[in-house]
């Protein structure tokens, strides 16, 4: 068993040797109801990817009613700087009412309303039927949020109207239209990214015959990807950045800095898992992971950084997008003890964007702009350069060859 995913693979069953304090910490938080309750979703649906093509899925609710927002949205835990135990009890107070459903188009009443709720923009009342209580069990994993207190659905209905948001409802309708193209122009639109990422995984979105639930671990990466590539493709026509330019940012034991080099576009991301981050708490040593994109792009997935690299490729690709340049992109994620729980990689998208919001340091030396950021660092800066594809290749390049006498 690979000790960095021991989290992820353990489930909270101990097999450290030591008690999980994730789940004790969940445990605090877990609702105390039947198999009856009503209240506001978020609103928030969930589609699993075991057993595929046919898969849970189902709709995620607490025993309260009113603005419940702040449950679901990663968007609203960065703006409220929410602590990890923050965070967990949003997460824990909640209810997944589920069903076995397949991921293509069927009849079926319950998977109906799960739709119709991914494509709400507001918290909703709904009433919930269990075919039994909610059981004490947590879903952890890279990509979401915690995913907890499952408990089989028997029936569900609203006891309101949903609201949806026009452009939601018309490409939601939309059957000619390729899922592609609605998730961009849902996101020109203003519609949040967690929204899209709810509305693609719920099957709402493509062309008719194409329709089918997505996993929500891979609705996450699909979302990121496609509207940084959307992006992508006008930056690498835009002319260089005339400097190095160095913007940095934290939130709950994520550490980042994010160097925009002179230069063609490139995009490169290194993570460095610490010990006792949340997936290396029982190892001794720094796990490094990595991923690296050229001025064409990449064809396959970015399968050591995972989600954390399509999240950061899209703050970025935002933020070159608006100023109107392109430059090289090196991302330096410190993975530290002080996050010790899953909150999935929303926050990583929301810290990289609140990095690039800020005003950046900006240097005419590769080596100034590295010191800057060795004075933020835990590690030593030789971890990350020395796992370095960008660097390595723009050494390589005899304009640059000032920045390395």
């Amino acid at each position: 068993m690979d000790r960095e995913l021991l989290c992820i693979r353990c489930m909270g069953k101990g097999l450290c040797g030591k008690p999980c304090k994730i789940l004790a910490k969940l445990q605090a938080f877990q609702p105390k109801v039947s198999d009856h309750f009503s209240g506001s979703s978020p609103p928030e649906i969930f589609v699993g990817h075991n057993f595929y093509p046919k898969v849970f899925t189902g709709i995620l609710a607490p025993e309260e009613y009113g603005d419940t927002s702040n449950l679901s949205m990663p968007e609203q835990w960065h703006a409220e700087q929410a602590d990890i135990l923050k965070i967990m009890s949003y997460r824990g107070k909640m209810i997944y009412s589920r069903f076995i459903s397949s991921i293509k188009y069927e009849k079926n009443h319950l998977k109906d309303i799960m739709q119709e709720v991914a494509l709400t923009s507001k918290p909703v009342s709904m009433e919930f039927k269990l075919k039994k209580k909610p059981t004490l069990k947590f879903q952890f994993d890279m990509h979401n949020p915690i995913i907890g207190n499952p408990a089989p659905l028997k029936k569900v209905r609203f006891e309101e109207n949903p609201k949806i948001e026009k452009k939601v409802d018309y490409l939601a309708n939309d059957i000619d239209v390729k899922a592609n193209t609605a998730m961009q122009e849902l996101y020109t639109s203003r519609i949040p990214v967690s929204n899209i990422i709810k509305i693609l995984s719920a099957g709402m979105l493509g062309v008719k015959t194409s329709r089918k639930l997505v996993p929500t671990r891979w609705a996450i990466t699909a979302t990121d990807s496609n509207l940084s590539e959307l992006l992508m493709d006008k930056i690498r026509y835009y002319q260089q950045i005339p400097e190095f330019m160095l913007f940095h940012a934290e939130y709950i034991g994520n550490h980042y800095e994010i160097l925009l080099i002179p230069g063609e576009f490139s995009f490169e991301v290194i993570e460095a898992k610490m010990p006792s981050s949340v997936w290396n708490q029982e190892g001794k040593e720094t796990y490094i992971m990595k991923d690296y994109e050229n001025w064409h792009g990449r064809k396959d997935y970015a399968s050591e950084v995972a989600g954390g690299y399509y999240v950061a490729r899209l703050a970025v690709s935002e933020y070159l997008n608006a100023i109107r340049r392109q430059a090289a992109v090196l991302v330096i994620r410190e993975c530290r003890p002080e996050y010790w729980a899953p909150c999935g990689v929303g926050i990583l998208r929301e810290t990289c964007r609140s990095a690039m919001q800020s005003k950046p340091e900006r240097f005419s030396s590769l080596k100034e702009s590295l010191n800057a950021s060795q004075t933020r660092l835990k590690l030593r800066i030789e971890t990350f350069l020395n796992n370095s594809k960008l660097l390595s290749e723009y050494k390589k390049q005899t304009k640059l060859a000032n920045f390395f006498k």
